[in-house]
């Protein structure tokens, strides 16, 4: 390997040009470490001297969309000629709100990252094995080619759904606590509103999802939205079961004018207990888990152990006497 290095250019240029790649991305990785870094203390410092995080920041940050590069970088190539569109873009929208891609131009970014990586995951498989002196036949160039292909195009598939159950557990596990604070809040004499308002400001450092899940419907309300259009779209929104009956329930308690506190007591008591036991669902699978390490790992090591000191025992008696040895 270090010979066909020295050997060839295209390897040497091809080493240094991946190094520059590499420093550069870890040097803008903590370039960005250290801004947020850099700005969460000065947001401590804020909170220190009695200013609101979330009055002066929040609802500016959490919900002004902005034109990045990337969407630049998309409005770019779609007025290029080329199509980034998807056949179900609605889908593919919804999809990329639950995954906590917000952006207008995120179902185009998404589709435009599949192309680029069908395109150059091939050739950058390829050409690796072309500098390690690797040859490859017109059948290895088309099974590669389609493996790194298909791997290109549900690559991205597979993060996006990730990061959906990531974000959906993060809301199922945070929000009972603001189920809590909410009943708190109306208990002691506040409207629904200014008790959403209240706990997603509350929920802004410990559940921020769960915070912006709640600003959002704030907001809407004082935008003018009844209380049924708001915690329908928050439900939506969210993409949660949980979420969906808890705004139902809502619904249900102001159309009928039962109390929202005891409806509040109740769902929190039940999404607590739910939390409980898929706790201890996945207690309950770790012995099974467990057990594909110990067969595969330990299991063989044991029966060499047991095993191996009669098979040499067998090798140097048994079988010397057994052909007159």
């Amino acid at each position: 390997m270090l010979d066909l290095i020295n050997s060839s250019a295209i390897a040497r240029a091809f080493i240094l040009g991946l190094l520059f790649v590499l420093v550069v991305a870890a040097t803008l990785g903590m370039l960005v470490l250290v801004s947020r870094w850099l700005g969460l203390r000065s947001e401590l410092r804020e909170i220190h001297r009695g200013q609101s995080l979330v009055d002066t920041k929040m609802y500016a940050t959490l919900h002004a969309r902005k034109d990045d590069a990337w969407s630049k970088l998309v409005d770019r190539i779609e007025s290029a000629g080329l199509n980034l569109a998807d056949t179900k873009s609605d889908a593919l929208r919804e999809r990329m709100i639950a995954a906590g891609f917000e952006s207008a131009a995120a179902p185009r970014i998404y589709t435009l990252l599949r192309l680029v990586l069908i395109i150059l995951l091939p050739l950058g498989v390829v050409g690796l094995l072309l500098l390690n002196g690797t040859e490859l036949t017109v059948f290895k160039l088309y099974l590669l080619g389609s493996i790194c292909a298909l791997a290109g195009m549900y690559v991205p598939s597979l993060v996006v759904q990730a990061r959906i159950d990531r974000r959906r557990e993060a809301i199922v596990n945070g929000f009972p606590d603001s189920l809590d604070l909410m009943l708190v809040c109306v208990e002691a004499g506040l409207g629904l509103e200014a008790a959403l308002d209240r706990v997603g400001r509350e929920m802004a450092l410990s559940a921020p999802l769960v915070a912006d899940m709640l600003t959002t419907a704030t907001l809407q309300l004082r935008a003018g939205a009844t209380r049924e259009v708001a915690l329908r779209r928050m439900g939506e929104a969210a993409k949660v079961d949980e979420i969906r009956s808890f705004a139902t329930l809502l619904i249900q308690s102001d159309k009928l004018g039962t109390s929202i506190a005891q409806t509040l007591r109740i769902y929190a008591s039940e999404m607590r207990e739910r939390r409980r036991m898929r706790a201890e669902e996945k207690a309950h699978r770790i012995p099974v888990l467990i057990s594909i390490p110990l067969v595969v790992c330990m299991l063989p090591t044991m029966i060499g152990v047991l095993i191996l000191p009669a098979a040499v025992r067998v090798v140097r008696e048994l079988l010397p006497a057994l052909t007159g040895g």
